[in-house]
């Protein structure tokens, strides 16, 4: 706000030029950590998208809900799943919700209605996911895009012909 002129100023709060700054150039990714291109280097690092810790505080809401056979983990679950659920969301181009996780919960069967073949599948699939890093890829690798872009609704709908849902995991 502009001080009327009348009000003496002390010489060092008088108002100074602004120095303007140049445009900065062109950037190139010219260091080594820089990533090139569409993809990030590597295999396995997962699909980024937007607000993914969002997904943890999400998963925590079905703890106790879910419907484990014997010899199975809550952990394994969550860890396995929460994956599922941050692809899905990033396909969307968008934060997780909670919707993608009752979706992948739903998928492997774990809200409930699960066939035994597949309960004995995922037992198999699952152990050791919430330890190793590999085999939560491993997980979210058998789901394609068809799939996750079904509803809930329609996912639990199509538990009973499960293996149409999943790719055959990668040898």
């Amino acid at each position: 706000m502009p001080q009327p002129e009348y009000v003496p100023i002390l010489a060092g709060e008088e108002v100074r030029p602004v120095e303007r700054l140049p445009a900065p150039g062109h950037w190139r990714p010219n260091r080594p950590g820089d990533a090139h291109g569409a993809r990030l280097p590597g295999r396995g690092l997962g699909v980024p998208g937007p607000d993914q810790g969002y997904a943890l505080h999400l998963a925590r809401q079905f703890g106790g809900r879910l419907e484990l056979a014997p010899g199975e983990s809550e952990a394994d679950a969550l860890a396995g799943c929460l994956g599922v659920a941050l692809k899905r969301a990033a396909l969307y181009g968008r934060a997780p919700v909670i919707h993608d996780l009752e979706h992948a919960f739903t998928l492997f069967g774990y809200l409930g209605d699960a066939p035994e073949e597949l309960a004995e599948t995922r037992r198999g699939i699952f152990a050791g996911a919430a330890h190793h890093y590999e085999e939560q890829r491993r997980i979210v690798d058998q789901v394609p895009a068809e799939t996750l872009r079904l509803t809930p609704a329609e996912v639990r709908a199509r538990l009973g012909d499960w293996p149409d849902l999943f790719e055959p995991a990668p040898a």
